[in-house]
């Protein structure tokens, strides 16, 4: 497991949409994303800003996912 990548939350949807999620509503700054087998998510979007370590591997445990999955989705 490599460590966690610095990444802005725009780049983070973008990389889950390759994935099979879907953007399914917005609230303000934060994107609610879903894949088809009922995995779901929320990711704030602030410019400028990247998402903390923290809340990016509180995202990938709710996608189920490893960050070397989402290092290659980058």
């Amino acid at each position: 497991m490599t460590k966690a990548p610095r990444v802005t939350g725009k780049r983070v949807i973008a990389a889950l949409r390759r994935a099979g999620f879907e953007v399914i509503r917005t609230k303000w700054s934060h994107y609610f994303i879903q894949h088809s087998d009922g995995r779901r998510t929320f990711i704030p979007v602030h410019s400028g800003e990247s998402i903390g370590p923290g809340l990016l591997a509180k995202i990938l445990r709710d996608c189920e996912m490893t960050t070397d999955i989402l290092q290659s989705l980058l």
